[in-house]
C-alpha cells in the first residue's frame, strides 16, 4: 500500500481563540480523501499545521477518521507535555514530533527543546522530524549526532539549489542515514525550485536523484498537501509522477512509497 508521508489537515472545528497562522479552507479529511483517490495512495502521515500550535487534536481526529491502520501522525509539542499526554497521543497514532525551525516566525518551539523532547519520545519509538535549513543542519551537527531518537528531515533537507549534494549538510544527513538513524522526505519541490510548476520543478531533479542514489532505503515521499505556501496549487498527481523522474526503477519507487514508510511509521507490510 502506497503512502503519502507528509500532509496537513485543517478543520475549523479545532481552532481556538488566539490561534495564529495561516488557515487553509477546503483542507479537511473529506477533501484529502478526494486527493488521495486521485493519487492512488492508501496510507498517509499527517503533520500538525502551525496554526494549531502545540494542540494536536486535529491530527489525532484525522487519524481516527482515516483509520489508524493506514494513518499516522506527527505532533508539535513543548517540554510541558506530560507522560500521560504522550501515551494518549501514541495510542492515537502519533509517531513523531516536528521541529519546524527553518524560520523563527514559523517556530512553535526552539532549538533548546529538541534534545529534551527527543529523549522523551525516543522511549516511545517515535522520531523527531526536522524542518531546518541546510545551514542549520550544519550548525547543529553535534546536536544531531547525540540525539537518541531517529530523525526525519523535511523536504530533501532543504539543500540550496546552487550547492545540492555538494552542500555539507548532504554529507551530514547521509552519514546519519547510513548509520540507520535518519530518513529524508522527498517532498515540497516548490519550496526551493526556481523553475516552478510550469517547468515541473526541473531544477530539483538532480538533488532528488542524489538522495535516491545515496540512501534509497531511507527515503519516503510526501505530497505536502494542501500546499499551504503555494498560490497556484500544483496537481498532486503531477507531484507523484515526479517520483518517476527522481527514482527511475520501479523497485526503488516501491521502496520509497511502500516499504520505507511501513518501516518508519509502523504500518503492516
Amino acid at each position: 500500500m502506497r503512502c503519502d508521508s507528509h500532509i496537513h489537515i485543517y478543520d475549523r472545528a479545532f481552532l481556538k481563540p488566539g490561534d495564529d497562522g495561516v488557515f487553509v479552507d477546503n483542507a479537511d479529511v473529506a477533501a484529502y480523501r478526494r486527493a488521495q483517490a486521485q493519487m492512488g495512495t492508501e496510507r498517509v502521515v499527517i503533520v500538525t499545521p502551525r496554526v494549531y500550535g502545540t494542540d494536536n487534536a486535529v491530527t489525532v481526529d484525522a487519524i481516527a477518521q482515516l483509520g489508524i491502520e493506514n494513518a499516522r501522525g506527527v505532533a508539535v509539542l513543548n517540554p510541558n507535555v506530560t507522560d500521560d499526554e504522550l501515551a494518549v497521543l501514541s495510542e492515537g497514532g502519533i509517531r513523531g514530533i516536528r521541529f519546524s525551525l527553518y524560520t523563527s516566525k514559523n517556530a512553535a518551539v526552539g532549538f533548546e527543546m529538541v534534545e529534551p523532547l527527543a529523549e522523551r519520545v525516543a522511549e516511545l519509538g517515535w522520531h523527531v522530524q526536522l524542518h531546518w535549513t541546510a545551514e542549520q543542519i550544519v550548525a547543529h551537527e553535534a546536536l544531531l549526532r547525540r540525539l537518541p531518537a531517529k530523525m526525519v528531515f523535511d523536504h530533501r533537507a532543504r539543500l540550496p539549489l546552487q550547492d545540492g549534494a555538494n552542500h555539507t549538510a548532504f554529507g551530514i544527513v547521509r552519514g546519519l542515514a547510513d548509520a540507520g538513524r535518519a530518513w529524508i522526505k522527498l517532498s515540497g519541490p516548490y519550496l526551493d525550485s526556481a523553475a516552478g510548476l510550469v517547468n515541473r520543478y526541473a531544477d530539483i531533479t538532480a538533488m532528488a536523484r542524489a538522495w535516491v542514489q545515496a540512501v534509497p532505503e531511507h527515503l519516503v515521499w510526501g505530497s505536502d498537501w494542501p500546499h499551504v505556501t503555494e498560490t497556484h496549487k500544483p496537481d498532486d498527481v503531477l507531484l507523484l509522477d515526479l517520483l518517476d523522474e527522481w527514482a527511475e526503477d520501479e523497485a526503488t519507487r516501491e521502496r520509497i512509497l511502500v516499504t520505507n514508510p511501513a518501516v518508519l511509521y509502523g504500518f503492516t507490510i
